[in-house]
């Protein structure tokens, strides 16, 4: 019989001796150091609770090598590819969005100019609610968090003299994700770019906004459609793009701890890979594109943990639950930022230091691609030299620290592999209560995962305010003085106005004969469950009807979604 011992992480007979080294360490040195000088504190745990202990040993690892392995080779704990940063750099990819598309496409530019890799949008309330500029609702909203989008004459001046078969890009879009994705294809075809070369991300994860984010137009399941209709779209179409970016990041942004935010989100991929399936995909032909977007939090080695546990949860998932044979359908693959929700207002120099280290764990838990904060967040979007040191701070990481030369650098660390086994097994047991409410669908309308985030929120805000959760220059290190002054960006006051006469000149101009077409098409392929919406809402903004005249026209098709409160 094969002696399964050899195959270990820690050599046979050296855990045994490390827990008695161990037991005599702590009797001996330990204990009468401790009565002279006792811990700062009774108990030490992560961020997300789990217990620390003072010191690792080969005693506290149980797990076996093939669960750690090598980087690019199943279950990818190390990372997805074989070479990780040695081969390239993570992207570099700051969000930007505001105002008109002309004012963040010159933003685009600098940053670019400044050395940026990747584009990331960001968009305003309007456009993410699928409303027009125009709208009511839209009043003082307009660009002022983002870019606003209304129709394709808006993308085509986003992306002006932006060779997109070049540079990938990233749209942080949900419930109207899939309009953004036809005026990008549009744009595109417009110009002869070949579909299958263009490469980036709509997020594009409407579970999350349920749990998290509160950001929807339509009921779940016709939301879920749409979801399913663009993974089939960009299967077939589009061979690099991603055509949703499922994540935790806002999830930890509304309150949840690291173990809730990796189990959720593997939640809501299971419940987005069963629903494609049970269209007749086969699990190889999308599941290589779909992405991941993750927080990087304060915790330095619950973070590294993290990511590491989670790559090796859906590996693990994905080839055996759903059958999963192309190794690049279980490689999980992810975009990072740092946390916008531990930045303060006050001394807001001390977030250059927290998004750095917050970095740094990104890039030690294997990141493809990166956003660093910009340090004025805590006030309005960032200014254009917060994202410049904001940039600055991921290529000094990259260029001068050494961390990219050597993968996965904190694995074996008795520590690190300690969280990692941890965090796995906390998604497993996330998974059976969710099973139990019957999945994740159900456990939404229930509010399960709004009373696990509230309870964790509270929970935070409990221990920032006892002072046992320490945040300088908030509850420690506090300034006497008064707030620190910074340059901030200003909106343009005449932005709004500028954007709701170009909607209105869009409208004048258009051909109505095409509209009122493709209009009547758009609605009819809505009211096919088993037809897929995008090349209809392609034809539509090409149309150039715009965001509010298409989700309005749809909301008498898929209807509208009240939350059931949770409390």
């Amino acid at each position: 019989m094969t002696d399964d011992s050899r195959y270990r992480l820690a050599a046979p007979g050296l855990a045994e001796a490390a827990a008695g080294d161990l037991a005599s360490w702590e009797n001996d040195e330990l204990a009468g150091f401790l009565a002279r000088r006792p811990e700062s504190r009774d108990e030490y745990r992560t961020g997300s609770g789990l217990p620390v202990e003072r010191v690792y040993t080969p005693a506290h690892v149980d797990g076996d090598w093939h669960d750690v392995g090598l980087p690019g080779r199943y279950p990818f704990t190390r990372g997805p590819y074989p070479t990780m940063y040695r081969g390239r750099t993570w992207t570099m990819r700051q969000i930007a969005g505001f105002g008109q598309a002309e004012e963040t496409n010159e933003r685009f530019r600098y940053l670019i100019a400044q050395g940026q890799t990747g584009l990331s949008i960001d968009f305003d309330m309007p456009t993410l609610m699928g409303l027009d500029s125009d709208d009511a609702m839209s009043l003082g909203e307009v660009g002022r968090e983002g870019v606003a989008i209304d129709t394709l004459p808006d993308m085509e001046a986003l992306f002006d003299d932006i060779d997109l078969e070049q540079i990938s890009v990233s749209m942080t879009i949900n419930p109207s994700a899939w309009i953004l994705l036809a005026m990008y294809v549009a744009v595109a075809e417009e110009r002869g770019y070949d579909l299958d070369k263009l490469s980036g991300t709509i997020q594009n994860d409407i579970l999350k906004e349920y749990v998290a984010q509160k950001e929807w137009i339509f009921p779940v399941e016709p939301s879920m459609r749409i979801v399913r209709d663009t993974i089939g779209y960009c299967a077939e179409n589009m061979a690099r793009y991603n055509p949703v970016n499922i994540s935790g990041y806002h999830i930890s942004e509304a309150g949840a701890n690291a173990q809730q935010e990796i189990a959720f989100t593997m939640a809501i991929t299971k419940a987005y890979v069963a629903d494609a399936l049970a269209t007749g995909l086969d699990v190889d032909a999308f599941a290589p594109r779909l992405s991941f977007f993750f927080v990087s939090q304060a915790d330095l080695f619950e973070e590294v943990a993290k990511f590491r546990a989670v790559r090796r949860f859906y590996a693990r998932m994905m080839k055996e639950t759903f059958g999963a044979k192309d190794p690049a359908s279980m490689r999980l693959r992810f975009h990072a930022q740092t946390a916008a929700a531990t930045l303060t207002k006050p001394q807001p120099m001390n977030n250059i230091v927290r998004t750095a280290l917050q970095a740094l764990s990104a890039v030690l838990g294997g990141a493809q691609s990166l956003h660093t904060n910009g340090l004025d967040e805590a006030y309005t979007i960032p200014s254009e030299q917060a994202m410049k040191i904001a940039l600055r701070t991921q290529q000094i990481i990259a260029d001068e620290t050494g961390v990219a030369s050597v993968i996965d650098p904190l694995g074996g660390s008795y520590y690190v592999e300690r969280l990692t086994d941890r965090l796995e097994e906390g998604i497993a047991d996330y998974f059976t209560k969710i099973e139990e409410l019957g999945g994740v669908v159900a456990a939404i309308e229930q509010g399960f995962f709004q009373r696990e985030i509230s309870d964790s929120a509270y929970e935070f805000a409990r221990r920032k305010a006892s002072g046992d959760r320490p945040v300088i220059g908030v509850n420690k290190h506090v300034d006497a003085g008064g707030a620190e002054k910074i340059e901030t960006h200003e909106l343009d006051p005449e932005s709004e106005a500028r954007q709701i006469s170009r909607l209105k000149q869009v409208r004048d101009v258009r051909d109505p004969e095409r509209a009122k077409s493709a209009m009547e098409q758009l609605l009819s392929v809505a009211a096919d469950p088993s037809a897929n919406l995008m090349p209809a809402t392609i034809e539509a903004v090409k149309a150039h009807l715009s965001m509010g005249e298409i989700t309005g026209a749809l909301r008498d098709v898929f209807g509208t979604y009240t939350e059931t409160p949770v409390f």
